[in-house]
């Protein structure tokens, strides 16, 4: 798609091809979408609206379309955030162990996102390949240049603003690793905790990676209890939703671990669906159920056949199920009740 403006005529015809598509409204129900997306551009338009308004509305929706087209065809691969310094450099340990990890996470099937700088960015970028990379870069005015290990790739994306750049991290993410970093990594750090905290984003491993011996992430942790866990202003475990480690094949083994039994979940009104990559066993989930009661509303933890609107999913509809009316808000047990599900023995 390119940027020229196209004369109304042709958007009309446009528009009313999509929903002269069969495909479009019987097989992935994006119609209805499709014409709320358009209202609101419409309802918009009736507002008091100047142009930094409008500024605003389309260039997040060119960025979101950009990284929807790249994104698209790479949708049913797991993802690894990777976030860290852009000042590492080459020689540190941190670097050595970012290019080591990106390496071999990919040799376990995943792909890996980076911010598309250089540090750390670079770093995963190196480790991963071009074959195995994406890079979501930022437009600044004084940094920065993607780097030379994803420039060539054509998974590169340019965004305009921080704020779509972050919500397809954490779209595209089946797991966030993150090494040393200032104030734009930790940025990105809080942001991925509250979306987990309050169940905002799907759940996913958060593994914190220091170099050996290193102390970033304990003494980071050691400020979390004594500052946020000792005054109650967080939960005891809202520390299970990330993990500390400064081994890479532990950090591997965490993330690989983390989709063994479990396989995605969705809420569908009272309900959260779990899905499973196998069966578990009657005992494993009475198990379940005599740990986790807590974070049920009401019953207990059920198998369940696919969901009625669950049905369009082809690639996920074989997929067997657990039920429970969760709370919604024990977000760090229900991190807890994933791992579980994983733990088979």
């Amino acid at each position: 798609m390119n940027n020229s403006l196209p004369d109304i005529d042709t958007l009309k015809a446009e528009i009313l091809d999509l929903f002269n598509q069969s495909e479009l409204s019987e097989q992935n129900g994006s119609s209805n979408s499709i014409l709320q997306a358009l209202a609101s551009i419409v309802e918009i338009g009736k507002l008091e609206t100047d142009r930094l308004d409008w500024k605003l509305v389309v260039g997040s929706l060119q960025d979101m379309r950009r990284a929807i087209e790249v994104f698209h065809p790479y949708r049913h691969v797991r993802k690894i955030s990777i976030f860290g310094s852009s000042r590492t450099q080459p020689h540190e340990p941190e670097y050595i162990q970012a290019q080591q990890f990106a390496e071999a996470i990919t040799t376990r099937g995943f792909m890996v996102l980076t911010g598309a700088g250089n540090g750390i960015m670079a770093a995963g970028n190196q480790g991963a390949g071009c074959d195995r990379s994406f890079g979501l870069n930022i437009e600044l005015p004084f940094e920065q240049d993607s780097n030379i290990h994803i420039q060539a790739c054509d998974r590169l994306i340019e965004f305009k603003y921080f704020f779509t750049r972050k919500l397809f991290f954490v779209k595209e993410s089946d797991a966030i690793v993150l090494f040393p970093g200032g104030f734009g990594t930790l940025d990105e750090f809080f942001e991925c905790l509250v979306l987990a905290q309050t169940g905002r984003s799907n759940p996913t491993p958060i593994v914190l990676i220091d170099h050996p011996d290193g102390n970033f992430w304990q003494n980071w942790d050691i400020q979390i209890q004594k500052y946020l866990l000792d005054r109650n202003l967080v939960s005891q475990f809202d520390r299970s939703l990330y993990r500390i480690t400064d081994q890479i094949e532990v950090a591997c083994q965490i993330i690989s671990d983390f989709y063994k039994v479990y396989h995605s979940c969705r809420r569908v009104e009272d309900l959260l669906v779990i899905r499973l990559n196998s069966e578990i066993t009657d005992s494993h989930l009475d198990k379940l159920n005599y740990q986790f009661a807590d974070i049920l509303v009401k019953g207990e933890i059920t198998r369940s056949p696919v969901l009625e609107v669950e049905k369009q999913d082809i690639e996920i509809r074989s997929l067997p199920r657990l039920l429970l009316y969760f709370d919604f808000s024990s977000f760090g047990r229900l991190h807890e009740l994933i791992l579980a599900i994983n733990h088979i023995g």
